[in-house]
This record gives C-alpha cells, sequence and structure tokens, in this order.
C-alpha cells in the first residue's frame, strides 16, 4: 500500500480549493441572513445566531463525519429553544446546549447513531411540519407589524386583533421580501441566469434592506450590541426534571436532524457525481461526535444549538464542494462578517428577517412528506404528530407521536378478517386477510371447524405474517381435514389461483408463498393421503433441480441409506427397487445431452401427470396470461419461481440486461418491439414488468465498455443499454435505491437505474402509450437480488430524497 505524500496533499489541497472557496461563499450567503432570522425566532440575541453559525461551521466542519454537511442554527430546533429562553432565560439555555453537546458526545461513544434511523419518517416528518406551523404562526405577528405571543395557539387567538392594528410599512418590507424570495428562481433570460447565481434568501433580505433604506422607512432593525457585552452561560438554575428533559429534547431532536441531513446529503452526493469524484460516505457516529463538540463550544460562547442543515448541505453540494474546508471556510466568512460587516447587519429590517424565517417554516410543510406518509398509510401518525407538536410542544409531540404509531402497528397487526363461504361446485372457500397471529387463531379455528371433513377446501391467505400458533391450528387443521377423506387446495393472495403446475406436497408455509395443492395432486386425481415429512415443504418443487444440479465433482457424492428409504418410498416397482439400488454408489453427474435427457425424463415421470389436464385446457383455449414479464437472459433468473407462477401466466421476454431498444433504434432485430406489440395488442395483456437483477453482467459490460473497441453482436446490443449509464450520471433524474440501504456499488446502482430507464423506453412504444392514456395498462419495476433470495418491487413515485425506491416483498418475520 502506497502512502500518501505531503507534497501529494498540498497539490490535492491546491486543486480543491478553487471549488470549496466558491461553495464556501454561497453557504454563508445563505447562513448568514437565516442564522440572524433563526435567532430572531427563538428570542436570543441575534449575536447567537452567528455564533452557532460559525462554530457549526468550524468545528462540526472539521470533526464531523459527513464532509460535505452544513451545520448552523436551525429552523427544526427553533421551537424547542424559545420554549427554554421563556422559562429558563438565555444564559441558562446556553448551558443546556452545552449539557446538550455532552449528552451526544456519550451518544457516539456508545455507537448508537443508527438508531436515530430507526424513528418513522412519519414522525419525524410530522415533527417538522409541526415546529413549521409554530415558526410560521409566530413570524406572522412580526410581519404584520406585531409581536409574537409566547405559544402557537396564543398565536392564532391573537391574529385578528394583529389584522386590525397593521403596520403598513412591516408589511411592505414583508411582502417585498417573499415575492423576491419565490420569483427569484424563476428570473428569465441571460440576465436572469447570471442573477440566480446569488442566493434567493440574500437577495430577498438586500432587496427588503435597500427598499427600506432608500424609503427612509421607521422600522425596528437588527441591533447588533457589541461583543464585550455577549452573553454566556451560566449554571442552570431550575428543577432538575425539567432541565434534564430539555437537555434530551435538544440533543435526540438535534441529532435526528443532522443524521437524517447528513444520510440525505449522501443520497444528493451519489446522485449528482461520479464514483471517482465523491468524498467518503458518512460516519453517523462520527458525525454524532461532531455535532456535540460544536454544540459544547457554541453552548459556551453564548451561540444556539447546533444541528445539520439540509438547506445549506444541498447548496453545498449544488455550488461543488469537494472536501470539508468549504463548510469550514464558510464558518470562518462568518466570523468576519460578525466583526467587520456590523454596520451593513444593522440595517437589515426585522420584518424581512421574519418574513424570511416564515418562508422557511411553511417549507417545512412538505407536501412530497404529505404524499409519501399518505402513500404508506401512515397519514394518521403524521397528522396526530403535528397537531401534538403545535399544542403541545416538540417532546410532547414526539411522544404522543410514537404512542400512535406503536397502536397503529398493533391494530395492523391484529386486524385479521377471517371469512368462509361456500361455491357452486360445492367446496368452501376460506380468505384470511391481515396477519395471522395466536390473536386470530379462535377465529381460524371456528371458521375452519365448518367446513365439512370430506369436502373440497380451498384456504385464501392474504398477509404478510403467520405466527407459530396460527401455524400450528391451520396445519393441524390440514392432517385432520386429509386423513378424512377432504381434498385442499392453498392459495397465497386475492386473485392469485392455484395451477397444477405447483401439485407437490406442500404444507402451509408453500400455500403462503402462491398456491399448490396440499396433497400434491389435481383436484380431479387426488389420492386421499396426508402430505409427506421429511425436507423443507417449501422448497419440494426444487428438491430434484437441487441434486440434479450438484456442484460437487462426479463420483464424490454418494446416496445414503436414509436417501434410498426416502426415494423408495417415493416410487414403485422397478422405480423402488432401482432406488434401493443406488444407496451407497456414486452418482455420476450428467452434463450436456445426458443433463437435458434426464431433466426431460423427471418432467415426464413426476411432473407431466399433474399438468397434463391443465395444458390440455391452455391448448383448447389458448394463452391468455395477465402480464408481459421482460427480464435478463441470466441463467439464475428462474421467472416461474420467483412469482409463483404456472402455465398460462406470464408471456415472457427475455434477453442480455433486460433492455427495451427505443422504437427507431438501431438495431438489428425487432424481437422485443414485436413481442410487446404483441402482447399489449394481440393477447391485451394487463400489465408488463421490467426485472432486473443483482451482478448483472450486462451492467458490468456497461460499466467497464471503453470507448472504440472493436463492435460485436454483443456491444451492438449493450448500446441499447447506454441511456441507463447517462440517466445514472445526471443530476436531473431521481435516483434508484433499495429501501431501507445504499446501493452495494456502482454495478447495484446501474442494475436499478436500468430498470427505471427501460420502464421509459417502454412508455416511448405506440401501444405501450396507447393503452397507458386509456387505463388499461399498468407498468411495474421489479428488482431480485440474487443472493438474498429476494424480490422487491418499484414503489410509485419519489421518496423525499428524490429517490426511486425498490421496496422488498414478502419478508416474513
Amino acid at each position: 500500500m502506497t502512502a500518501t505524500s505531503p507534497t501529494g496533499t498540498i497539490r490535492q489541497i491546491r486543486k480543491d480549493l478553487p471549488a470549496d472557496l466558491s461553495a464556501s461563499i454561497a453557504v454563508f450567503l445563505i447562513a448568514l441572513p437565516l442564522s440572524l432570522g433563526i435567532a430572531l425566532a427563538t428570542g436570543a440575541p441575534l449575536q447567537a445566531g452567528l455564533v452557532a453559525a460559525a462554530v457549526g461551521g468550524i468545528v462540526a466542519g472539521w470533526l464531523g463525519g459527513a464532509p460535505l454537511q452544513v451545520s448552523g442554527p436551525a429552523a427544526g430546533l427553533t421551537v424547542v429553544t424559545a420554549e427554554l429562553i421563556q422559562h429558563y432565560g438565555w444564559r441558562t439555555t446556553c448551558a443546556i446546549t452545552v449539557l446538550a453537546g455532552l449528552f451526544q458526545l456519550g451518544l457516539a461513544a456508545l455507537r448508537t447513531a443508527r438508531s436515530a434511523l430507526m424513528v418513522s419518517p412519519a414522525i419525524v416528518h410530522g415533527l417538522l411540519a409541526g415546529i413549521g406551523v409554530t415558526i410560521a404562526l409566530a413570524q406572522l405577528h412580526i410581519v404584520l407589524g406585531g409581536n409574537p405571543q409566547s405559544s402557537a395557539v396564543a398565536n392564532v387567538l391573537g391574529l385578528p386583533a394583529q389584522l386590525a392594528d397593521l403596520h403598513p410599512a412591516a408589511l411592505g418590507v414583508s411582502a417585498l421580501t417573499l415575492a423576491v424570495l419565490l420569483a427569484w428562481p424563476w428570473l428569465p433570460g441571460r440576465a436572469g441566469r447570471v442573477l440566480r447565481k446569488a442566493p434567493a434568501a440574500l437577495a430577498a433580505v438586500a432587496a427588503a434592506t435597500a427598499a427600506a433604506a432608500l424609503s427612509g422607512l421607521a422600522l425596528p432593525r437588527v441591533d447588533l450590541p457589541s461583543w464585550r457585552s455577549h452573553a454566556l452561560p451560566e449554571l442552570p438554575d431550575g428543577p432538575v426534571l425539567g432541565i434534564l428533559a430539555a437537555v434530551l429534547t435538544i440533543a435526540l431532536v438535534g441529532s435526528v436532524q443532522s443524521l437524517l441531513s447528513a444520510v440525505a446529503t449522501d443520497k444528493l452526493i451519489a446522485s449528482e457525481r461520479r464514483t471517482d469524484n465523491r468524498p467518503p460516505r458518512t460516519d453517523l457516529n462520527r458525525e454524532l461526535w461532531g455535532q456535540g463538540a460544536a454544540n459544547i463550544v457554541s453552548g459556551a460562547l453564548g451561540g444556539l444549538p447546533v444541528s445539520g442543515v439540509a438547506v445549506r448541505s444541498v447548496a453545498n453540494v449544488k455550488s461543488g464542494a469537494v472536501s470539508r474546508r468549504s463548510t469550514m471556510l464558510h464558518g470562518l466568512w462568518v466570523v468576519l462578517a460578525a466583526g467587520l460587516l456590523v454596520p451593513v447587519l444593522d440595517l437589515i429590517p426585522l420584518a424581512a428577517l421574519a418574513a424570511l424565517v416564515m418562508a422557511v417554516g411553511v417549507q417545512m410543510v412538505n407536501i412530497t412528506h404529505l404524499r409519501s406518509v399518505t402513500r404508506h398509510r401512515e397519514i394518521l401518525v403524521y397528522g396526530t404528530t403535528i397537531v401534538a407538536v403545535v399544542l403541545g410542544g416538540v417532546l410532547e409531540g414526539v411522544a404522543i407521536g410514537i404512542a400512535v404509531a406503536v397502536a397503529l402497528a398493533l391494530y395492523r397487526l391484529t386486524r385479521t378478517r377471517i371469512t368462509v363461504e361456500r361455491l357452486d361446485n360445492g367446496a368452501h372457500r376460506v380468505r384470511a386477510r391481515g396477519q395471522l397471529t395466536f390473536l386470530a387463531v379462535p377465529r381460524l379455528s371456528r371458521v375452519l371447524n365448518q367446513i365439512p371433513h370430506e369436502g373440497h377446501a380451498v384456504i385464501e391467505l392474504d398477509g404478510s405474517f403467520m405466527d407459530h400458533a396460527a401455524y400450528e391450528t391451520l396445519h393441524d387443521w390440514q392432517d385432520s381435514h386429509l386423513a378424512h377423506g377432504g381434498s385442499l387446495e392453498v392459495t397465497g393472495r386475492a386473485g392469485s389461483s392455484a395451477r397444477p403446475a405447483e401439485a407437490v406436497p406442500a404444507a402451509v408455509p408453500a400455500a403462503a408463498s402462491g398456491g399448490g395443492h396440499a396433497d400434491g395432486s389435481h383436484p380431479a386425481d387426488r389420492p386421499r393421503r396426508a402430505p409427506q415429512r421429511g425436507a423443507h415443504q417449501c422448497c419440494r418443487p426444487w428438491t430434484p433441480w437441487q441434486n440434479h444440479c450438484d456442484h460437487r465433482p462426479a463420483g464424490t457424492r454418494t446416496i445414503t441409506a436414509a436417501d434410498a428409504a426416502e426415494a423408495a418410498a417415493a416410487a414403485t416397482g422397478a422405480q423402488a427397487q432401482a432406488a434401493t439400488e443406488q444407496a451407497g454408489s456414486p452418482a455420476p453427474r450428467r452434463r450436456g445431452a445426458g443433463q437435458l435427457a434426464n431433466g426431460i425424463g423427471a418432467f415426464q415421470r413426476d411432473t407431466a401427470p399433474h399438468v397434463r389436464d391443465e395444458l390440455a385446457r391452455l391448448a383448447r383455449e389458448g394463452q391468455r396470461p395477465s402480464q408481459l414479464f421482460l427480464t435478463c437472459a441470466d441463467s439464475r433468473l428462474v421467472t416461474s419461481m420467483i412469482t409463483a407462477s404456472g402455465p398460462g401466466d406470464l408471456f415472457t421476454v427475455r434477453n442480455v440486461g433486460n433492455l427495451v431498444p427505443l422504437p427507431g433504434a438501431e438495431s438489428t432485430d425487432d424481437s422485443v418491439a414485436a413481442a410487446i406489440e404483441y402482447a399489449v395488442d394481440v393477447l391485451q395483456v394487463d400489465s408488463i414488468t421490467v426485472c432486473g437483477h443483482s451482478g448483472c453482467g450486462a451492467m458490468q459490460a456497461l460499466l467497464s465498455s471503453t470507448p472504440g473497441a472493436p463492435m460485436t453482436p454483443l456491444r451492438r446490443w449493450l448500446k441499447h443499454g447506454l441511456p441507463s449509464l447517462e440517466r445514472m450520471a445526471s443530476r436531473h433524474h431521481a435516483w434508484a435505491r433499495i429501501s431501507g440501504r445504499l446501493p452495494a456499488d456502482a454495478v447495484e446502482q446501474l442494475c436499478l437505474t436500468n430498470v427505471v430507464q427501460q420502464l421509459e423506453h417502454l412508455r416511448a412504444h405506440e401501444s405501450v402509450a396507447r393503452r397507458l392514456a386509456e387505463g388499461t395498462l399498468e407498468l411495474h419495476g421489479m428488482y431480485f437480488h440474487v443472493g438474498e433470495a429476494q424480490a422487491y418491487l418499484l414503489s410509485e413515485g419519489e421518496d423525499f430524497f428524490d429517490c426511486r425506491v425498490f421496496d422488498s416483498v414478502g419478508q416474513h418475520a
């Protein structure tokens, strides 16, 4: 391993310094007015905002684990800090900030940073939205020319009186600030592109300050007293429990906000930059350590609490910062401004800062958050947390939000609907909707006992979890039902019918995965016998395949006496004798034509008798698949296995890289387009699924391709994957990721992105576009992780961090 020389380090610093310097100035211009505005909103001395901005930039930037995250006074802590100042005074609040920093250091030492990410996003979004509502209500009074009240409720009740006593000067300056703030990103023309390089917040405050100064309006303005009289902390004086609660609130809220902001910054960097141009990934425990140190220093110097700030971090990344030096330089510029620009800062009207902070508060009620929690059915938790934060405070709001989230989870876990109905053919269908736990066992047992012993039953399980008590109940009833001469068919979610192709000896767990007959046969010719025991029932369809594809060298695998006994029990006549004779003898491995013949023979012997009737029906009636399934030609993807489908379910198209060439693109054949047209227009499928997978060789080839290489058939085909490569490198498209984690490497990132891009290509096909417009066709994205045997489905829309998310399917506790 080659060590980095001092000369190389200095050369790298000189190379990166221009980009870091430019980014630090952009962040400083955003941080300066916001720091003053947040200090005004909390009721703290205005210098406290500058102290926190400087310390957050220098200390947290130097010690933190997120190189490009910018820390400072944050709107998320405004309400908490304002309450502390009202209760304990400013100097005691500074001491509480120091204690909160020490608590954060303790959390970092215990390496608990990732535990903060366990909090439900609905609670976090509701907390931020509630804080935003409280901030906006308080600052609205200053915008109208008055003074805010002590609580959100008091601010609402005081609005009628404030509206009756408007101050036109303050209202005019605030309106100008908001107008510039909203219009700045939309300035047209070449001049607009130049002006937009300045931050909108700075432009809005500067315009309002200039207008107030030129018009000579008499307005309350920023008043920065001498730094010699700056207030420093004093020992806390108050109830111990109250002080402890305040310390915990500052530490926990600040930590969660900082860590979530760090994760969001990492995702933004990954979507904006190539792998070779990215800083190291965030070390969350180190980031928590840096935040704790920054709060200790800020509180000791009389500053506001510090946390990571998403707005400034986004500006830092988008301005081209490449190292933590940009964050530290921004803190240095704040120090210089606090010492040299006091006369200029004293010209800023307080109404302009209040309008700026009010706009930040309104933006904290994020429509994207609302759509996300609604899609995940967490709107009750989100709304309750907002109301609780506004009415009771941050700590109370979070506690109530957690309580509602736990209650909702328990309700969903216990809300199981079990019904039974008699079908026209005399069979009974039992439907179980929801999670089958021990709480549902009495209802399940009561319903199952209503089914006649000798009748045919269809058990339809629509849930993602079955505990041991429910499993035993269902399994025992199955054994009893079959022993009394009954027959049984188990299906998965509603609408997924059992297929005779899956007819193998299966216990209840196999049923949950998609369908099959519990006794291993078609209803018409099902023998009266109990299910076989021994091997795991879920794997029964793949047991012959597992033996067939054993990768041990030929001659080393032997069949034990137990193997022979099981084979003899499953066979008859000559088959049983042959199985017994093979015990203890080597099983030569067959390859090529011999392996193919062996597999065909196994199908004709074991499977064909069970599927013959179903295939005969399909031969008479023709195929009517429900979806077109487009996936990679990779041999590890067995479509019928991962989708629990059977004959007639899927119209499958496979090619290298699961690519969908754009219409009119240069191509040597139109096979994919022809299959799409046939499936959509002739077969009238209801949906199209594009399925990628981990470790795709085509995606690896795309990543490692070199310009100018000789053109081969494979290279010509992979040209259809270049848009996926461009999408992954583009900053204008949403990033694709798996729910709960970041992509493992660039190959996985491209595999996920390729699924999203090929769905876009599908929409360009005329037949697909027409059916989508009619609302008669759906498009789905899917990703199969081979090593984990885990399928992921692409969720609708984008999440809070503008990512396309693949959610896991069918995981059991």
